[in-house]
């Protein structure tokens, strides 16, 4: 019988992502004293995402670029690093995290920031080789290494921001791409239709099958995949295939521990879930996001990594501050640099900046005559000055709104 004394942090810290390295970081500059450890399922030190489906899958940014801190800065720190390994079980009365391994750590605090695995395909043929998601560095790894194998015929499944990103890339890298999205238009859960319908167009006049409207019945192929059959019948031959459909949310043992939540892990203003001393934050945190009206909700994003893991620091440091931070985020696919800000959720006007033929230009969403959000393609001030409207909750007057010569601060105190 084991009877070992488990170790022991003051704050453990279950992934080391953004959200994870972040926390720890913002520990360290609070001035926390006590002793931290970060599990991460990956070999790597924490580093960053965004950048795996744009620079490093294009092969325009080495690895080594995307540490958050080089990897000796940790222990530098203080900060003890666990990789490679996962929290599969949290004992809230016991205030222990057991490691796949069996190993169990005890905790004062926990964070929880293990955020989500890639959503899967669940149809007949999921499972062959040369199926890929974009999630990890080995994930890419593995997909570049089929295509300097010789794959040129490429399947991406999902019209998000990871498939039209992924799709951009592909692209310049001489490969066929065909998009297949099964809502109407691309983008359709975060962006109105002005936007949906510009980047379906660039994606097309760069080369891209961009499919919309249509669902995948059955992936083909002899061990590896071959092809992709969809609903009605057809078939896209494919020598490899990317699924960029979402993620699911890794808080399985915190549910289990009792903690509330469905897809994802509820919690409140301060980033606390329902068990005490535990806290949630990043992709797989569920909270009532202030500026979408108070809808329970995810926010997929750096931003929002950063912005909650700075404030449970503030709160274990006994500092507390409710998180109400803007949303933002930002996407680049080919010569274009999106940039967006707030949460398009029941917007009633979408108001058109400038000329998208230009590739610069903006969509601003309105609810009440109040500005919501805003999408910004090569266009900085406007996103740089709509942040701030957004935050004052600024109702302009549409037609000045609509005119690219007005900059946006002028309506500020309109």
């Amino acid at each position: 019988m084991d009877t070992a004394e488990p170790a022991h942090a003051d704050v453990v810290i279950v992934g080391a992502g953004r959200a994870g390295a972040q926390c720890a970081l913002a520990l360290h500059k609070e001035g926390f004293a006590g002793s931290i450890a970060m599990i991460g399922r990956e070999t790597e030190p924490p580093y960053e995402r965004p950048p795996l489906s744009k620079d490093y899958l294009a092969s325009a940014k080495a690895f080594e670029r995307l540490y958050i801190r080089p990897p000796g800065y940790w222990e530098e720190k203080g900060i003890r690093l666990m990789l490679g390994t996962e929290a599969v079980g949290v004992d809230p009365d016991a205030r222990q995290v057991t490691l796949f391994s069996g190993e169990r750590i005890g905790y004062g605090k926990l964070v929880w920031a293990a955020g989500g695995e890639a959503r899967r395909l669940s149809c007949p043929g999921s499972g062959l080789a040369g199926v890929h998601v974009v999630r990890t560095r080995a994930d890419c790894d593995s997909l570049m290494a089929e295509i300097d194998g010789g794959a040129r015929s490429v399947a991406v499944i999902g019209g998000g921001y990871i498939g039209l990103e992924a799709a951009a890339v592909l692209t310049g890298l001489g490969c066929k791409v065909t998009l297949l999205e099964a809502l109407p238009r691309v983008l359709a859960r975060v962006a109105g239709e002005e936007l949906s319908a510009f980047y379906e167009h660039e994606h097309r006049s760069h080369g891209v099958d961009l499919r919309t409207g249509v669902s995948v019945s059955e992936l083909l192929g002899e061990g590896h995949v071959s092809a992709v059959r969809l609903a009605d019948g057809s078939v896209i031959a494919a020598d490899m295939v990317i699924v960029g459909i979402g993620i699911v949310p890794a808080v399985g043992p915190l549910l289990a521990a009792g903690a509330a939540g469905q897809d994802g892990v509820d919690v409140d203003e301060y980033c606390r879930t329902s068990l005490p001393d535990v806290y949630a934050i990043g992709d797989c945190a569920r909270f009532a996001a202030n500026y979408a009206g108070g809808k329970i909700m995810r926010v997929e994003s750096m931003q929002n990594a950063n912005d909650m893991a700075n404030c449970v620091a503030k709160g274990i440091m006994g500092r507390a501050q409710p998180y109400r931070a803007l949303p933002w985020f930002w996407s680049d696919q080919y010569d274009l640099r999106l940039q967006s800000a707030g949460l398009a959720i029941g917007y009633e006007r979408a108001v058109l900046r400038g000329d998208p033929q230009t590739h610069e230009f903006s969509v601003v969403y309105l609810k009440a005559g109040r500005i919501i959000a805003i999408d910004c393609v090569n266009a900085v001030a406007d996103f740089v000055q709509g942040r701030k409207l957004i935050e004052a909750g600024a109702c302009p007057d549409p037609v000045r709104l609509a005119d690219p010569e007005v900059p946006l601060l002028e309506l500020l105190a309109a």
